[in-house]
C-alpha cells in the first residue's frame, strides 16, 4: 500500500528561543527539521513525504531532494490541511502526520503506527502517564488527579488517507492534533507504544535534551565495496540483478554479478562481518552458479538482525561496454526489491575508465559500493 507522510514545520516556535524558528535551528550537527524529513524519506515504508512550510521559510526547502513542499496556514489544522490537499490529486493509501519538532523519531515507532492500521482508521503513539498529576492554584497544590487512562500524546499520528482528509475538511479548527480532528469525524484511533526519545522540542532546554539523546542513540555506519569480473564467452551479463544483453558475459563462480557483489560486500563492512568469500565460500561447490541476490539478501538479514536499516545504497559499475544507462532504471528497481528500500534510496550508475586499464581495454567490469547503515 501506498504510504505518504506529512511533516508539519510552518509553526514559528517562539518559546524554543533563538533567532529563527527552531525547526531551522542546529541539532547534532544538522537542523531540527533536516533529522525529521530524514526519518521519513529514509523509512522503507514510506513512499512519499510532504513538508508543510511558513510561506517565510519557503527558501528552506532547498536540499530536501524528492520532498513535496507545501505552504501552510495559520493554524496546525490548517498546516496538516494544506499537506492532505497537496496529496489529494494522487491520495495515498495510508498518512502519517508528524510533528517537525519531534526529530528523534525512529523506525520502529512509525512501523507500530503503520501496523495498526490495518484495523483501525486513525493510530497514534503515547506513552502512558505515570508521575503522580496535581491541580494547582495560586502557586500551590489545589488537588490531584487521577492518572488512570491517561496518556502522552506523540507522533506520527498515522491514518487512512481519505477518512483525515474528509475529517479535516469538516472539521471547524482550533484542533490541538489531529486525533482530536479524527475523533471528532467519528473515527477510532488505536494507542500504541510511543518511545521517550520521542520528544517534542519546544522550550531551550530540549535543545540540550535531544543533543544527549542523538549522542547516545544515533549509530550510523558506512561500508564500501569492490568488485571484478573477467569476461568470458556468452549473451549476456547479470549486472544488479539485470540481464544485459552483451556479446560476452562475466565469469564466476556464481552468475558474477560484479554489482551485487560490491554491494554486498559495502553492507558485510559496514557491519565489519568480513565478505561474501567469507560468508559464501567459492570452494563450496553449492553455491556454484547461485544467483547473486542470494548473498545480498543474506547481507541484509544480518544487518537487521543487528538492529540496521538499510539507510541507501549507491553503486558505480566500470566498464566501456555494456551501455548501463538504458538499464540502469531496471537495476535501481531490483535492488530496491531485494533490500525493501524505496528506489529513491537506491542508485546506480556508470562510468568508463577511459580507454585505460582492463575494464578500458574491455576484459571485465569492475564495480564500487557504498551502503549507509542506520540503527533502528
Amino acid at each position: 500500500m501506498d504510504i505518504a507522510s506529512i511533516i508539519v514545520a510552518a509553526g514559528r516556535g517562539t518559546r524554543a528561543g533563538g533567532d529563527v524558528p527552531k525547526q531551522w535551528r542546529a541539532l547534532h550537527g544538522r537542523r531540527v527539521a533536516d533529522w525529521s524529513v530524514a526519518a521519513f524519506t529514509a523509512h522503507p515504508r514510506i513512499g512519499r513525504v510532504v513538508l508543510v512550510l511558513h510561506p517565510d521559510d519557503l527558501g528552506q526547502a532547498e536540499g530536501f531532494d524528492g520532498v513535496i513542499v507545501a505552504t501552510g496556514g495559520a493554524t496546525r489544522d490548517a498546516s496538516v490541511r494544506a499537506g492532505l490537499e497537496a496529496l489529494a490529486g494522487d491520495p495515498p493509501g495510508l498518512v502519517l502526520i508528524h510533528d517537525v519538532a519531534r526529530p528523534l523519531v525512529r523506525p520502529p515507532v512509525i512501523d507500530r503506527v503503520i501496523d495498526a492500521l490495518a484495523d483501525s482508521a486513525g493510530a497514534a503513539p503515547a506513552l502512558a502517564v505515570t508521575d503522580a498529576l496535581w491541580r494547582g492554584a495560586g502557586g500551590k497544590v489545589a488537588g490531584t488527579q487521577d492518572r488512570a487512562a491517561l496518556y502522552r500524546a506523540q507522533t506520527p499520528q498515522g491514518f487512512r488517507f481519505k477518512a483525515i482528509l474528509d475529517a479535516h475538511r469538516a472539521h471547524p479548527g482550533g484542533a490541538a492534533d489531529d486525533v482530536e480532528v479524527a475523533r471528532a469525524a467519528g473515527l477510532d484511533v488505536a494507542i500504541v507504544e510511543g518511545d521517550e526519545a520521542n520528544l517534542k522540542i519546544t522550550t531551550p532546554g530540549d535543545f540540550a535534551r535531544a543533543e544527549q539523546l542523538m549522542g547516545e542513540a544515533m549509530d550510523i555506519r558506512v561500508g564500501q565495496g569492490y568488485d571484478v569480473h573477467a569476461f568470458e564467452a556468452g549473451e549476456a551479463c547479470i549486472l544488479c540483478g539485470v540481464a544485459v544483453p552483451h556479446d560476452r558475459k562475466l565469469k564466476g563462480h556464481s552468475d558474477a554479478d560484479v554489482g551485487m557483489h560490491a554491494l554486498t560486500d559495502a553492507i558485510y563492512g559496514a557491519l565489519a562481518m568480513g565478505d561474501i568469500g567469507q560468508h559464501f565460500p567459492p570452494s563450496d561447490p553449492q553455491w556454484k552458479g547461485a544467483e547473486s541476490h542470494v548473498f545480498l539478501t543474506h547481507a541484509v538479514g544480518l544487518a537487521r538482525e543487528s538492529g540496521y536499516e538499510i539507510g541507501n545504497v549507491d553503486v558505480t559499475l566500470i566498464c566501456e561496454r555494456p551501455k548501463i544507462g538504458p538499464h540502469a532504471g531496471a537495476m535501481r528497481a531490483e535492488l530496491a526489491r531485494i533490500i525493501g528500500l524505496d528506489a529513491g534510496r537506491v542508485s546506480v550508475k556508470a562510468t568508463t575508465s577511459e580507454r585505460l586499464g582492463f575494464t578500458g581495454r574491455e576484459e571485465g567490469i569492475a564495480a564500487q559500493a557504498v551502503a549507509t547503515l542506520v540503527r533502528a
